[in-house]
């Protein structure tokens, strides 16, 4: 069914009502709000990678408090187990029977803090239950429900102690983006509210959990026109020739891309995806998923200098409204 244009228009009051109500907390940061609430409701996942002190478990605790659904936080250690995550089975002396006890995965938003100092059994935990939803214990599914959101976070500088996030791990995530240190009129206004220390608390509950999952739908019926949707397979497809990439873009990663696309279209209240949308959008869907050659990395390459380069070359299609 074709979204209509007065949905389009309730979906981007919506969307930009989220937006502001998360600014309150994260102040000056709009762009990276728009991109975590798209991979919210495409069904996807954020890994935030940056420096101490910008704001990254502020921003996930903010959203958590935006949502009226459950939340949980995970900080991740080298000696947390994979029972930690996802829970386990316990007996029961007076049934006489195993019962599942679940883990902090099971929320509406978990917050992933400092997700690469935990060992790669740890991580790997999680594979199964941001793929498709389910954790399986003794050969028994159990679904977390909708809706569902990792935010992960890690620390570009400080290495030590920590695992890197294998290949397999970062294509679990829709979107990897940072926060950036705030421009001088944002930072001035936060050392005036200095006293203000848990700036999530300023966040309360303004959408319930089943109508993300009604705009969730309601995305997924935006129209993609078909020379759209080939320029975004086009470019996923040099990803993978590059001279300077080992490993380019899986199918995961494209079908990624063309959920979030359609989301990002409908936030700005048009019933359409344009050429536009995936331009803006493959920087941060398509980035993290990239392997660089060594002797390329070790020259300067960069995964956004590719996907910079790649959009360069790669012409998009006119296009018209649907």
């Amino acid at each position: 069914m074709t979204v209509t244009q007065e949905q389009a228009t309730w979906f981007a009051d919506a969307f930009q009502k989220l937006i502001a109500n998360v600014d309150r907390a994260i102040m000056g940061k709009d762009h990276v709000i728009r991109l975590v609430l798209t991979a919210l409701v495409s069904d996807g996942h954020v890994l935030l990678e940056d420096f101490p002190g910008t704001g990254k478990t502020v921003l996930a605790k903010s959203l958590a408090n935006t949502l009226d659904g459950t939340t949980s936080r995970i900080q991740f250690t080298p000696d947390l187990l994979p029972s930690d995550v996802t829970g386990v089975q316990i007996y029961d002396q007076a049934s006489g029977r195993f019962t599942f006890h679940p883990g902090p995965i099971f929320a509406s938003i978990v917050l992933a803090d400092e997700i690469n100092r935990a060992s790669p059994k740890t991580q790997s935990a999680l594979l199964e239950v941001m793929e498709e939803g389910v954790v399986t214990i003794d050969g028994e599914g159990h679904p977390v429900g909708a809706p569902f959101l990792v935010i992960a976070t890690q620390n570009p500088v400080e290495q030590a102690g920590t695992y890197k996030l294998p290949e397999a791990q970062l294509d679990r995530f829709l979107i990897k983006t940072s926060l950036g240190y705030p421009d001088a009129k944002t930072s001035v206004a936060l050392l005036m509210d200095s006293a203000t220390r848990a700036r999530a608390s300023l966040v309360s509950p303004i959408i319930t959990p089943d109508s993300i999952v009604a705009m969730s739908k309601l995305a997924n019926d935006v129209h993609v026109d078909e020379s759209v949707m080939l320029y975004l397979s086009t470019i996923v497809e040099a990803t993978r020739t590059h001279r300077d990439v080992v490993l380019g873009v899986s199918m995961r990663g494209a079908m990624a891309l063309a959920r979030a696309v359609k989301t990002w279209a409908i936030s700005q209240g048009r019933t359409f995806v344009t050429p536009d949308d995936v331009r803006e959008l493959a920087p941060y869907v398509l980035g993290h998923r990239l392997i660089i050659d060594p002797d390329a990395e070790f020259a300067g390459a960069k995964a956004e200098d590719v996907i910079a380069r790649i959009l360069v070359d790669i012409e998009p299609p006119a296009y018209r409204a649907a």
